[in-house]
């Protein structure tokens, strides 16, 4: 939206407010994250462009958000890599189970050639990629019996994203993948429609499911990323001044929001161990053993296979 101010002296300026819808709650570390951009954002503009931010899928969910953002009903989203994946199918890559060694191996596959590159990627599909916020590692928790390995989770109803890879990684640990979307989820486990879910530390505190799940077993199958995007029909509307303002507003707010992480990662943790829940540490080496044939169905294809031995390349 862009809003035609008039000063004192009748000169005409141009004041443009951007609009951002997301599903996390707003204690969430990537909405306080998003809040900081919204200042940085009219600090460096110097009040020329301001941020209006929609938490709680207040717009709708993140399919939704991708949705209004290619239609130009919404300027920008943040969606976890999972869902991305049905709009920029280069992104599922990022999805497979155990593709990064550790925390600074992702980092360094994101922030370097690959990660800008699938940013990229999307534009085609009227998405322009802008950042990659920290999301953890992803892990079950479930309602009625621990996970201490694969053979736990067989004939497990286990929610998920709307997310191919993430229902073939679960199929494969013996589960039966079943897609909820997250603001349906709490109901879902409370009435026995699903037994249990995957997601980071902090999704899991701050969405209140440890009330229902006591047992979470740290398993960290994947590193999936939340994306920060904008949709391309608000990109081109930008001249380059706005640009070079939205992209350091955003740099900012992604190097804020990894060390907010950390924090809250550790705090979600010790929060859901007080309440009850039991935190397990199983051998992931079973869980990976399961999982990695899900690698070699992509040796057909040349573009995904090459990307996945680059990223596991990178040192």
């Amino acid at each position: 939206m862009v809003a035609i101010l008039i000063n004192g002296c009748g000169e005409i300026l141009e004041k443009r407010t951007l609009k951002l819808g997301h599903g996390l709650d707003v204690s969430h570390s990537v909405h306080i994250a998003m809040v900081k951009m919204g200042e940085d954002l009219e600090k460096l503009s110097g009040g020329k462009m301001t941020l209006e931010i929609y938490p709680s899928q207040q717009l709708g969910t993140e399919r939704q958000c991708l949705e209004l953002l290619q239609i130009g009903s919404l300027d920008m989203t943040k969606v976890s890599v999972g869902v991305l994946e049905n709009f920029a199918p280069k992104m599922k890559v990022l999805g497979l189970p155990f593709l990064f060694r550790d925390r600074e191996h992702s980092f360094k596959v994101l922030d370097g050639p690959i990660g800008q590159k699938l940013l990229s990627d999307g534009e085609k599909y009227w998405l322009k990629g802008l950042g990659y916020y920290d999301a953890g590692s992803r892990s079950f928790y479930t309602k009625s019996n621990p996970v201490n390995t694969p053979e736990d989770l067989a004939g497990l109803k286990i929610r998920v994203m709307e997310s191919v890879t993430a229902m073939d990684m679960v199929n494969k640990l013996g589960g039966a993948p079943t897609p909820i979307s997250w603001g349906e989820l709490y109901t879902s486990l409370q009435q026995g429609v699903v037994d249990g879910a995957e997601n980071n530390p902090p999704s899991f505190y701050l969405s209140r499911h440890y009330e229902v799940c006591k047992f979470y077993s740290l398993d960290e199958h994947t590193v999936l990323p939340d994306v920060l995007i904008a949709g391309t029909h608000l990109w081109e509307k930008l001249n380059e001044q706005e640009r070079v303002w939205l992209k350091e507003a955003v740099k900012n707010s992604v190097i804020y929001q990894r060390k907010l992480w950390m924090k809250a990662e550790k705090e979600a943790l010790d929060a859901v161990q007080e309440a009850g829940v039991k935190i397990i540490r199983p051998d992931k080496t079973l869980f990976l053993e399961k999982t990695k044939d899900i690698f070699n169905q992509y040796k057909e294809d040349e573009t995904m296979y090459s990307l996945i031995k680059d990223i596991q390349a990178i040192k």
